[in-house]
Formats: structure tokens, sequence, C-alpha cells
């Protein structure tokens, strides 16, 4: 199988690639950024009709935490948008019978009950830091299920929940919970600093999943012959946002105070996944959130060291 994995170079297209290389019958196909501008429609066309991919996996997006969703809501509707229409256009009209387009957990709604099923989508308003971003998943999960209905094509989408491991974008305004606090305290404690702010009251709970649970979910989900148009994957399990504050502290080895600054946004209360679809199927993660925590700052160590860490 040909299998072409759009946004390879980032954390969740990282995984994807370690993954996919252990599977004998799979011959990668990759491309960076600046080799393909996923949203250029005409060179995006131009790749598929001479490459001509058996399969394909669309993990690439522009991606950031509340600050920058609040910041940038336009490029991040813009981008994310052109990148799933030209990414699933373009397997569809140069042949591509499988395609999984990765969306995330910030699709449902804001007050979606909890855990959230894939059958809360649409149902209510969604969470306004994230909107913009949610609405180009929204539209990307839909196009796949309607290629899928008019054409035929086994075009599916999984829903991720938050996401962690080697290779994320640790910048300090714009990266997502997990990368900025392991580089928040990773900072105060080289720097010997006697306290660390958290943003808001840290009662908000999250879950967590290490990017190479994902990429076994990604492999199990293209095995099946006939996959749900939608599913979550997640670990069925969330922690509060203060818990993972002490969590990573206490990874890093930071021993200083930490202090909550609760005039800065909290966004969605709660985001826990119902993972039953997906369970029911025969998958489960395998990387606790604890040991995931210390794979991921093992690799922060090692990407900072080598000038290769994205921030």
């Amino acid at each position: 199988m040909k299998l072409y994995i759009s946004g390879h170079t980032g954390m969740v297209g990282s995984a994807l690639v370690r993954r996919f290389q252990r599977e004998p019958d799979v011959t990668l196909v990759l491309r960076s950024r600046k080799e393909l501008d996923l949203t250029d429609q005409a060179a995006v066309k131009a790749f598929y009709a001479a490459e001509k991919p058996d399969a394909v996996i669309i993990a690439a997006g522009k991606v950031g935490g509340i600050h920058a969703n609040n910041t940038y809501p336009a490029e991040f509707l813009h981008e994310n948008l052109a990148i799933a229409t030209n990414g699933i256009h373009g397997a569809w009209i140069n042949g591509v019978k499988r395609l999984l387009f990765l969306g995330s957990s910030c699709i449902y709604p804001k007050l979606a009950p909890q855990p959230m099923r894939e059958d809360c989508l649409l149902s209510s308003a969604l969470e306004p830091t994230n909107e913009a971003y949610a609405i180009a998943k929204v539209a990307g999960l839909k196009m796949a299920e309607y290629y899928r209905k008019q054409y035929g094509v086994v075009y599916h989408s999984a829903m991720p929940t938050n996401l962690y491991g080697p290779g994320d974008n640790y910048h300090p305004q714009n990266s997502h919970v997990m990368p900025a606090l392991i580089r928040r305290f990773h900072e105060a404690k080289q720097a010997s600093l006697p306290e660390v702010t958290a943003w808001g009251t840290g009662s908000p709970r999250r879950e967590f999943l290490h990017a190479d649970d994902l990429a076994d979910a990604c492999a199990f989900l293209m095995k099946l012959e006939n996959p749900p148009d939608l599913v979550n994957v997640g670990c069925g399990t969330d922690v509060t946002i203060r818990e993972l504050v002490e969590l990573v502290a206490e990874t890093v080895g930071y021993q200083g105070k930490i202090v909550w600054d609760a005039s800065k946004p909290d966004g969605t209360p709660r985001k826990l996944l119902d993972t039953s679809r997906i369970n029911n199927l025969g998958w489960k993660p395998h990387i606790s959130l604890k040991d995931g925590l210390v794979r991921t700052y093992q690799s922060f160590l090692e990407e900072l060291a080598a000038g290769k860490l994205r921030a």
C-alpha cells in the first residue's frame, strides 16, 4: 500500500510515520511544507496526480492553544478548511479509495454531555475560543462522510482528544497546555524561579492521549473493512488542569510555588470523550499519562539539546 501522510513533520504526523514504518506492506509518501503547500489547490491536485497514493491520512493543520485560537481565528479557519477540502477532493479526483481525516475533540459543543459521544456533534454551540478551528474540522469530517456516501470511497474520520508527545510545539504563547507547561516549568527550574504562574482556576478537566497511541489507533482503523464515519480516540479518563500542572512540575523536577491567575480564561469546563465505539471495535490505548509525560519530557530535553525544539 502506498500511503501519503500529510503533516508528517508535526507531532501527530511523525508519530504516524513511526507507526507505519513498522508495517512491511506500506510505502510512505511524504512531503514537507516547503515541498507542498497544502492550501494551494492546484499544487495538491498535481501532487496526487503524480504520486497516485492508495491511501491518505490527513494529519496536517494549523494548531494552537487558547491564546493562538483567540488571536488568529481567520487563519485557523482558512488554513484548516483549505487543507481539508484540497486533501479530500484532490484524493477523490485522483482515485484514492481510502482516506482517514483527523479532527479534534473541540468539534463537539462547549456544553456537550460528558463524556462526549460521536452523536452529540452539531447539537449545540461550540466553545467560542476555538470555534474557527472547530468549524474547519467539522467541515472536513462531513466532507469525508459525504464523499463516502455519494461516491462509495472509504473516507472516514477520527477525533482524538488532547494530544502530547515527541515533536510537540513548545512556543511560549501559541502552544497547547501540555507543551506550554513543560517548557514553563523547565525554564523555571533552570532559572531557579521561586514561583510559576498557571492560567485560570485549575478546575477544568481535560483528557490527554500520547501521540503514539493515536498513531496506533489510526493503524487499527485503516485496517478495518467498514470503519465508522466518525470515531473518538481517547483514553476515557481525565484530570483537572490543577492535577496536570502538579504532575508536570513533578516530572520536570520543579520545586517552587505554583500561583493561579484566575483572570485568564479556563476554556471549556470539561472535555472527555466517550471512547466506547473504538473500544468495542477492539482498540485501547497503552501509554499512561504519567509514563507518557516522562517520555515527553525526555524528548523535550533531547530536542532542546539538538537545537530541534519546535518553538
